[in-house]
């Protein structure tokens, strides 16, 4: 019995630790190459990505509360939150893990040099993730 007990053990240790992969939906334009730069950094780092190619992408963007400033080429959506732009994935998954109630989304506005998506050699502008609130008010998430 006791072998019994410590092979069900340890196969729950083994099953709880396996993550599972966090859906994505992205939306973005057909001939944006580095929204699919983006895409590929996010399934590099454990999310499956839907991807919805989109003549325009503003309609949704507005829905999301987002604006001309703090909006960028594409936009995601995953369990509950906005994730405008180029955001890296190490930020995307301490939102998740942290499950902030007051945050609606994660945006790098514009398209900076060397965030996720937009690599040119070893070039690297600094620039900010910031979280927007569900009132639209904007705070710094991190700084790259």
């Amino acid at each position: 019995m006791s072998k019994l007990l410590t092979i069900i053990l340890c196969l729950f240790s083994l099953t709880s630790s396996i993550v599972i992969a966090q859906e994505i939906t992205v939306y973005k334009s057909p001939t944006c190459g580095c929204c699919d730069k983006w895409i590929t950094h996010l399934e590099q780092n454990g999310f499956t990505v839907k991807a919805q190619n989109m003549q325009d992408v503003t309609p949704k963007k507005i829905e999301l509360g987002l604006t001309p400033k703090t909006a960028s080429c594409h936009t995601g959506v995953i369990d509950g939150y906005f994730i405008e732009g180029h955001v890296p994935a190490e930020d995307i998954k301490r939102l998740l893990k942290e499950k902030p109630k007051n945050i609606a989304g994660l945006t790098v506005p514009g398209m900076p040099i060397g965030s996720p998506g937009m690599e040119q050699g070893n070039r690297k502008d600094a620039y900010n993730v910031l979280a927007m609130d569900k009132k639209g008010l904007i705070s710094i998430y991190a700084r790259y």
